[in-house]
């Protein structure tokens, strides 16, 4: 039963289909795993076992009955400490919120368990998903399950975690500056930076900012199309959200590689990164190259990048935590007091100019984009910290003068709107978990998702690019 746990959630809900597998024993499968290793990595925050339990049995209910039944039946599911969960724990890592139980679902929960999800429980992150190392005042650190002394990542970190032990088979993440992307890559698994408004979300506070998203994290590109089953759609509270048709991703066949035009960049000329880094890269990318029907080194247009995300991000924690701020600044993490003062800081004419300066290089991106249709470049710009040793002060060789600028490398892309897959391949010189982000055009999300899945199966049959297994009897308390 134990092994059920480990499954791909698609060939698990096929077996769901058929009755080949019992929703119950499937829940029961993760719950041991998460009983077994989360005293050891502290992915899970919180629990909701025994409503999990009922609606388990009530899903296989329904498959005994014959009733048609939706994409997600009987598929646990965890989702990320920043959304509301009725009757659960949201803290948003946050000691302000610590007692905070809400009294309803958010938008995407609630779309999740329509389309048959069970939540089994919230995965942990940085104090309002504000950080690259999973931690905070609640609940304390995530650690990576690959090394236990290296940090999973963040913000999403716990789910990351959390899908590397095998304790879930899907999970929610949000993105602003990669939150979904740095952990899927230290971890070994997949993430999906989604277009914004794909998964609708109805907290959204600056209207038509596309900075942050919510998207699925699994194991496989396969289970990331079935979560945006559950996951996508149009809710009005979401002015980016619209009319969506799900039947690409039910149905995602794997694109011809052999028909690509693949354009690669190490640093997208202006992020500091790691020579390790770079060096593995250069190799992965070797291996690969000879699969599309072009693959040559070239850099986007991206300059000002660095400036116009940090005044950008800035302001949208203003609006998120100008009044937590002003009440609790003593007591919020220094991540979130940073880009508030940094915001506070801003004149009208830092801010004109950051959007301006926004407005060009959207427009440069997707000049960049007419003649191929994938960039690939690496999935973070160092390997895995030391929890204890905190975000790198030194990337690159270049000083780190923001807890931002590590990111540069995903938070560039982050300015552009496209879909972003974040995809293992291999292992680093510290034979961590490597992987590499694949951006697609503009609105391309099922497009990019077969493409990343054909990469995936490709990947497959590479010996040295297969992302490494846990031992899963290492981590047992």
């Amino acid at each position: 039963m134990s092994d059920l746990c480990g499954q791909p959630a698609t060939q698990l809900r096929r077996a769901i289909a058929t009755g080949d597998v019992s929703p119950v024993e499937l829940l029961e499968s993760c719950i041991a795993r998460i009983e077994e290793l989360n005293p050891t990595v502290n992915a899970i925050v919180a629990t909701c076992f025994e409503r999990a339990r009922s609606e388990a049995s009530a899903a296989e209910r329904a498959v005994r009955s014959g009733e048609n039944i939706p994409p997600l039946h009987g598929l646990p599911v965890a989702i990320k400490d920043l959304v509301a969960t009725e009757g659960m724990p949201t803290t948003y890592g946050s000691p302000l919120y610590a007692d905070n139980v809400p009294n309803r679902d958010a938008g995407l929960v609630k779309r999740l368990r329509d389309a048959g999800a069970i939540v089994v429980g919230k995965t942990n992150t940085p104090e309002f998903g504000a950080g690259t190392n999973t931690s905070n005042r609640v609940y304390g650190a995530t650690r990576n399950p690959h090394a236990l002394e290296r940090t999973c990542g963040g913000s999403s970190g716990g789910a990351a975690a959390a899908l590397a032990c095998d304790m879930v088979p899907l999970a929610h993440g949000s993105d602003t500056g990669g939150s979904l992307r740095n952990p899927a890559t230290w971890c070994g698994v997949v993430g999906f930076r989604p277009t914004p408004g794909l998964v609708p979300h109805e907290a959204r506070n600056v209207n038509y900012s596309h900075f942050a998203v919510q998207g699925p994290m699994a194991r496989t590109v396969p289970d990331i199309a079935l979560m945006l089953m559950g996951l996508a759609g149009n809710d009005p509270n979401d002015p980016l959200s619209g009319p969506v048709s799900t039947s690409a991703f039910e149905n995602l066949a794997d694109a011809d590689l052999s028909n690509l035009r693949v354009a690669t960049s190490e640093d997208l000329g202006l992020a500091p990164v790691d020579d390790e880094i770079r060096d593995v890269f250069r190799a992965r990318i070797g291996s690969v190259s000879g699969a599309f029907a072009a693959c040559e080194q070239r850099n986007p247009e991206l300059a000002g990048a660095r400036e116009i995300f940090w005044a950008l991000r800035s302001v949208t924690f203003l609006a998120n935590h100008g009044e937590r701020y002003r009440e609790h600044g003593q007591n919020l993490a220094p991540n979130v007091v940073a880009n508030v003062e940094a915001a506070l800081a801003m004149t009208p004419q830092d801010m004109a100019e950051a959007e301006h300066g926004w407005a060009r290089l959207y427009r440069a991106f997707q000049d960049f984009f007419k003649d191929i249709d994938l960039l690939i470049v690496p999935g973070n710009a160092t390997s895995a910290f030391r929890v204890e040793d905190g975000i790198p002060k030194v990337v690159g060789g270049r000083k780190m003068e923001n807890y931002m600028d590590a990111s540069i490398l995903r938070s560039a892309l982050t300015l552009t709107g496209h879909p972003i897959v974040a995809l293992p391949m291999g292992i680093d010189a510290l034979g961590m978990p490597f992987g590499v982000q694949i951006v697609g055009p503009r609105r391309g999300d099922a497009f990019l998702l077969s493409a990343a899945a054909a990469l995936e199966k490709y990947i497959a049959t590479l010996p040295d690019l297969v992302p490494p297994r846990l031992n899963l009897e290492d981590l047992k308390s």
